[in-house]
């Protein structure tokens, strides 16, 4: 079997650049070991997130850095052993994060993130997913006066940016969710963010879509793509097939390919939980919530309401760890009081796989003819998947692209 170009990852970055791929004209194979959004696309908290516009920097006071170090936080947590790996990939992180660097980065991802919703938006419309989105925006919460009012101060930083927003004061907040512990003391509603009621649920549906517009979909395991004379070949269930292009869209598991094939980019995994709950006495959470003190987000899903953690530092492959779990679960019961039982046999563990420059890879590979890259997504592969999706298909097709992509360029880091 030969086609034109073959995307590996089933993912909502790989899906929705064999989507944008198709639009345009080409034939596209796309090829996964699992079905189509059952990796780390499943596992999120379900946010589009379009306020995003400042990435998430690694801290830069002393006093943050000496509380983390205590290791004993419910948003961040490491492994001990894992540390001394794991070490100069922080270490970048922060030099990345001084104030400087993150406004540089937050200046080359917002092109990204204005068009995310929009990008999202015609996919969801073509492929009759409305049911699963919904455009309330998500809720940010508040237990300290101090971190209220400092948050409240942050948002004149945020003005050039046209986001929209509530704040919400104490009484505000428990009218909008009254489920919500009284100790709170107030909010802040964003809401230009939409959010998902099954991420996994919605990349299938893309998915689904891309095979109803003649895509053809195989399981085929990534590590066995090779180059041959006249383009790639790689094995799948059904055979080795050939084609001319190859888009290598695999989250964490990137590293898998790209270091076979020479390259040494630096690509951390920051590691999290979700775990999914009944409400007690028919209660509900109206809107997604994060507790900003917590790190973690309690989402409204099809199967009950979903805690998903903030981030661990560990081996990618090391056993899943409940310590940070239930730290969270432990906040979110004084904030969610109705949080009831949990419905999951255990925790889902997924990889969010980030770069220190807080930028992905989205373009041609600088070593090779006709392979491409589309990862490092970090926190925001779901809500950035259908936008570099179609960075990436203008660029390979010979489109201007929408937005200058230097920025997310591989050859940043030689």
């Amino acid at each position: 079997m030969h086609c034109q170009t073959i995307v590996l990852g089933a993912g909502i970055v790989g899906v929705s650049t064999a989507l944008h791929l198709q639009a345009r004209g080409r034939q596209v194979l796309l090829v996964d070991r699992d079905e189509p959004g059952s990796g780390t696309s499943h596992g999120n908290a379900g946010l589009i997130e379009r306020s995003s516009v400042i990435p998430y920097a690694f801290p830069r006071q002393w006093s943050a850095l000496l509380r983390y170090g205590l290791n004993r936080q419910p948003d961040v947590r490491y492994s001990l052993t894992h540390l001394p790996k794991v070490a100069p990939w922080l270490l970048s992180y922060w030099r990345q994060s001084a104030p400087g660097q993150l406004a540089k980065a937050a200046a080359d991802m917002l092109p990204l993130v204005q068009r995310s919703v929009e990008e999202h938006d015609a996919l969801i419309e073509a492929a009759g997913l409305q049911g699963l989105v919904q455009a309330k925006g998500w809720i940010e919460v508040y237990r300290d006066a101090a971190l209220f009012e400092q948050a409240k101060g942050d948002l004149k930083g945020l003005a050039r940016y046209g986001l929209q927003y509530e704040i919400l004061e104490r009484e505000q907040l428990q009218a909008r969710e009254q489920q919500l512990d009284g100790g709170v003391i107030g909010g802040i509603h964003w809401l230009d963010p939409k959010t998902v009621s099954n991420p996994g649920g919605l990349t299938r549906g893309y998915a689904a879509l891309f095979v109803q517009r003649g895509g053809q979909f195989l399981h085929g395991d990534a590590r066995s793509l090779r180059q041959v004379e006249n383009g790639w070949q790689l094995d799948t269930r059904r055979g080795s097939v050939t084609a001319d292009d190859v888009v290598a869209c695999l989250g964490p598991q990137s590293a898998d390919l790209y270091q076979r094939l020479g390259y040494r980019f630096p690509l951390g995994i920051k590691r999290g939980y979700h775990m999914h709950y009944a409400t007690r006495d028919g209660a509900e959470l109206g809107h997604s919530i994060c507790d900003t003190q917590g790190g973690y987000v309690l989402a409204p899903m099809a199967r009950g309401v979903r805690l998903t953690t903030g981030i661990e530092f560990a081996a990618s492959d090391a056993a899943a760890n409940e310590i940070q779990l239930r730290r969270c679960e432990a906040l979110a019961r004084q904030l969610f009081p109705a949080l009831g039982e949990r419905l999951d046999d255990k925790p889902w563990l997924g990889r969010r796989p980030c770069l220190p420059d807080m930028r992905p890879v989205i373009g041609p590979a600088p070593l090779h003819k006709h392979l491409w890259f589309n990862f490092g997504h970090a926190h925001h592969g779901l809500t950035l998947g259908p936008v570099s999706g179609r960075l990436l298909a203008e660029l390979m097709t010979g489109e201007r692209p929408f937005t200058d992509p230097a920025p997310y360029s591989a050859a940043r880091f030689d």
